[in-house]
């Protein structure tokens, strides 16, 4: 079942809205591996955490702490990627961590909205094509992408959006209202689960967004 977790194998650092909440504290605590676009190095750094790899085009680093961390800070000038892809390129080539691997983003949305939508939307090209098993997090809720049929832990009263891409075929048990092939981004949102656990059939790829809290 879909659930959010505790110990992820990464969890890339990037430098929008720093969650502030205890869960994401543990999460970034619990890491198997810490990685940092280089514009939230500082922030990391007076939490007290000291990632293992930091990643950027060198637009966003002081030029005090490039110096300070030049043995693990990454320069990429190419601007193809972001560097939030450009952090989870260099976790899943240096780091030994197996078939589909966990990731969580912390800080990678707020403050620049279209930030936000890219980064979101960035969740369903690493789960295609780099492989791996996304989660972004915030104070308020998280977002996690799937494909075809699945199950996701949910509680009463628990808020829920769904964001289609490409099905043709979307039905829902355990919503309060029953989604359908959207043909709009919005038709998905505030939703609400109706117990602990709502399932999705689909065929093919969406967005689904869960609340902390219940409404």
């Amino acid at each position: 079942m879909n659930e959010l977790r505790t110990r992820y194998d990464v969890v890339v650092v990037a430098a929008g809205e720093m969650p502030k909440s205890s869960l994401a504290n543990c999460i970034l605590r619990n890491a198997a591996h810490v990685v940092a676009c280089d514009g939230a190095l500082e922030s990391l750094l007076l939490q007290g955490i000291e990632p293992e790899a930091v990643i950027g085009d060198g637009d966003s680093i002081t030029p005090r702490l490039k110096e300070k961390y030049k043995s693990i800070y990454h320069q990429v000038d190419e601007q193809e990627y972001n560097d939030l892809t450009k952090a989870t390129r260099y976790a899943l080539s240096n780091f030994d961590l197996g078939e589909k691997p966990a990731f969580c983003y912390l800080g990678a949305m707020g403050k620049r909205e279209d930030h936000t939508l890219g980064n979101l939307s960035l969740l369903l090209h690493y789960y295609t094509h780099l492989h791996i098993a996304p989660v972004m997090v915030s104070d308020y809720g998280w977002f996690v992408p799937a494909k075809g049929s699945d199950s996701f832990a949910s509680f009463p009263h628990q808020q829920v959006s769904i964001f289609q891409v490409d099905c043709k075929q979307l039905s829902s048990v355990g919503l309060k209202w029953e989604i359908y092939p959207f043909r709009e981004l919005w038709q998905g949102t505030l939703n609400e689960a109706v117990g602990d656990c709502f399932a999705i059939e689909a065929d093919g790829t969406y967005l689904v967004y869960r609340t902390h809290q219940p409404k």
